[in-house]
């Protein structure tokens, strides 16, 4: 019952796993409030959160741009006069190595970690007012490893994982919790196209890198960042959750031979 009557921003609502957040968190009691660039995206989540009896309301919004920002969260005090939760899952999937530009730069950099401190920074007067408020970023297992032609994505999920910790000092004499998940391979829009679709050919190969050797359902990230955003976690702060299948776990050597990772199960 404490959902019930909550009011949450979800950012990168209208695919992946801010679509599954948006759809966990409604499904729970919360009003969602789903921000996104992308319309049509936007209009398929909140269709399935009314179709399952949720409520959400959808926010067409880039949130590299401040002042829209600023707008919406505005709107969100004048239609609802609270706002209990943020998660911010918007993200560019930019991957740039040696051949990165300044216009590569700006674009990764203003989405993937300005955007957060713009939609923490517009939302915390609501949040402030709001008991067992919380805030959970999105990073990535990327955050932490060295992976070809990357610069630009991996260094932003690592600055999150920072930003997510000085937020969580910084909010925290408001009684707001800051955290953090960092999911591994994730059957997202984003990897299934570098799949070309073919999940059954593709699973087996990705999987390898995770000790459950499969990749992750973004459901399976949504309850993890519900989790963080409840009482449950009231004593939760400033912390990285991995939602990774293992993957940070595993060693060089990978799971090793066939007949031995059989023989664990």
């Amino acid at each position: 019952m404490e959902w019930i009557g909550r009011v949450g921003a979800v950012t990168g609502a209208a695919s992946g796993i801010g679509a599954a957040t948006a759809q966990e968190l409604a499904a729970r009691g919360v009003h969602v409030v789903a921000m996104d660039i992308d319309p049509a995206g936007l209009s398929a989540t909140v269709a399935a959160i009314e179709a399952a009896g949720g409520a959400a309301t959808a926010a067409v919004v880039d949130v590299a741009e401040r002042a829209a920002v600023q707008d919406v969260i505005a709107g969100v005090a004048a239609g609802h006069g609270r706002l209990d939760l943020v998660v911010n899952c918007a993200a560019t999937f930019l991957a740039r190595g040696l051949d990165v530009t300044g216009a590569d730069w700006d674009h990764v950099l203003r989405v993937n970690v300005q955007g957060i401190s713009n939609v923490v920074q517009a939302a915390h007067p609501l949040l402030a007012r709001a008991p067992g408020a919380a805030v959970v970023n999105t990073a990535s297992i990327s955050a932490h490893v060295a992976q070809r032609s990357r610069w630009t994505y991996n260094t932003t999920k690592a600055a999150i994982v920072t930003l997510t910790r000085c937020m969580a000092m910084d909010l925290a004499p408001d009684g707001i919790r800051v955290n953090v998940v960092s999911p591994g391979w994730i059957w997202t829009p984003e990897v299934s196209r570098a799949a070309g679709g073919d999940r059954a050919a593709w699973e087996p190969v990705w999987g390898r890198f995770h000790l459950l050797r499969r990749l992750g359902e973004p459901v399976e990230v949504a309850r993890a960042i519900a989790f963080l955003c409840s009482s449950d976690a009231s004593f939760i702060t400033g912390t990285e959750l991995p939602v990774d299948g293992g993957y940070l776990a595993m060693g060089p050597e990978g799971l090793g031979d066939d007949s031995s990772f059989a023989g664990s199960r």
